[in-house]
């Protein structure tokens, strides 16, 4: 039986790393795997999160189940993180789950076990999991427009006209903030737009926030998306603690539910919390009790909030210090895009052609599509980077 099965494709992302690690090469850089790194290349444990855990290695007295929901302490306070004093907090509701990955599955299967038939929109560009999350939940995918690859930013225009041809069995995906691949992001004006939209044509929102806090700030990250949520009868949101708390091998995610009455959220809960029990049951919950304890205690969260603030103001700083040097080498404004774009990643536009050119040639390694890492790049590794980008990329 087994015998039948032929090799999977390589993933798109990982292959890039496993490829950049076998590389001999000692001046090589890996901006593919979306991971942050500091400014020694290593993707730190941050200071908070080594408190938390100290505290909960002292306090903690049962590994014991915490059922299927996973720690509802930790869903109380990421819901509070995500929404703030936002009104629809009252009907929200939420389960723990292995990372964004886990929560994104879970609602793609609750959608498809409440509309079979529903449509699920999706950027184009967009992160390379999303759709393949949701044909294995066997739901339909469509893409609306969104990058522009000349201006590099989003055609809000083009976006929007598609949306408002939707209705009640489509579901539209959006990053919330630090768009995932291109670094584009929508402005609120385009929130506020989807919003009547939503409203008016009964489509359902699903965001996915994976990266709170590392494109203008906690509260500023979270703006558009809450406008939303105060607005539409009913929203989902998928959530991820992998970068803001640096907890990418603990898989500590979050699906968040909010309908009409928080009634009706609970029974969808209860359908979410059932496809959990036939796939992985229970959720690991050690980074949950990491973040919950960081949240919880009002000093240890404003000691994140800076950790995630020095993150964030590096990556800035990165992308700054790129833009001017690759005006220095190109003698264009060419790349100035970069600056403008939030968050991690920035598409910049190379051609498989390019993209296989840097890995060769140089030693980089970006993602297929031409997305690179920028919080995976040291400033002492910018000017190497420039001289190649420009040498394969200027016109």
């Amino acid at each position: 039986m087994l015998s039948n099965l032929i090799p999977a494709a390589k993933d798109p992302i990982l292959s890039q790393s496993l490829a950049c690690q076998q590389d001999a090469r000692a001046n090589k850089l890996d901006l593919g795997v979306g991971v942050y790194r500091n400014e020694q290349g290593v993707t730190p444990v941050l200071q908070s999160v080594k408190r938390a855990e100290e505290r909960l290695l002292n306090t903690q007295e049962s590994k014991g189940y915490v059922g299927l929901a996973g720690c509802e302490r930790f869903n109380s306070a990421m819901i509070e993180l995500l929404l703030g004093e936002n009104s629809s907090r009252s009907r929200a509701v939420a389960v723990q789950t292995p990372g964004a990955s886990g929560a994104l599955r879970l609602l793609a299967d609750v959608i498809a076990m409440a509309n079979p038939s529903a449509k699920i929109w999706m950027s184009d560009l967009s992160y390379a999991n999303h759709a393949p999350i949701m044909k294995t939940a066997g739901l339909e995918v469509a893409y609306y427009p969104y990058f522009d690859p000349q201006t590099k930013m989003v055609n809000e225009t083009d976006m929007l006209a598609t949306l408002s041809t939707l209705g009640k069995n489509d579901v539209v995906l959006l990053h919330g903030c630090c768009h995932n691949p291109t670094g584009a992001d929508l402005s609120y004006r385009a929130w506020q737009s989807i919003t009547e939209m939503a409203n008016a044509q009964g489509f359902l929102p699903f965001i996915d926030m994976a990266y709170q806090g590392f494109g203008d700030g906690m509260e500023e990250d979270a703006a558009g998306f809450r406008y939303l949520a105060e607005r539409v009868p009913s929203y989902l949101v998928a959530s991820s603690c992998s970068k803001n708390f640096g907890l990418y091998r603990e898989r500590t995610g979050l699906a968040v539910i909010a309908s009409d009455t928080l009634q009706q959220s609970e029974c969808i809960k209860s359908r979410i919390m059932e496809c959990a029990r036939s796939s992985y049951t229970m959720p690991p919950d050690h980074g949950a009790s990491i973040v919950r304890i960081i949240l919880e205690d009002q000093a240890l969260k404003e000691f994140w909030l800076t950790e995630v603030t020095q993150m964030r103001q590096r990556i800035q700083g990165v992308r700054s210090s790129l833009v001017d040097a690759m005006q220095i080498q190109t003698g264009t404004h060419q790349f100035d895009f970069i600056a403008q774009h939030k968050g991690m990643f920035s598409v910049i536009g190379a051609s498989a052609d390019q993209v296989m050119r840097l890995r060769e040639q140089f030693g980089v390694y970006l993602v297929d599509g031409g997305r690179i890492n920028l919080a995976g790049l040291k400033e002492s590794d910018v000017p190497f980077l420039a001289s190649a980008l420009s040498e394969v990329m200027a016109p």
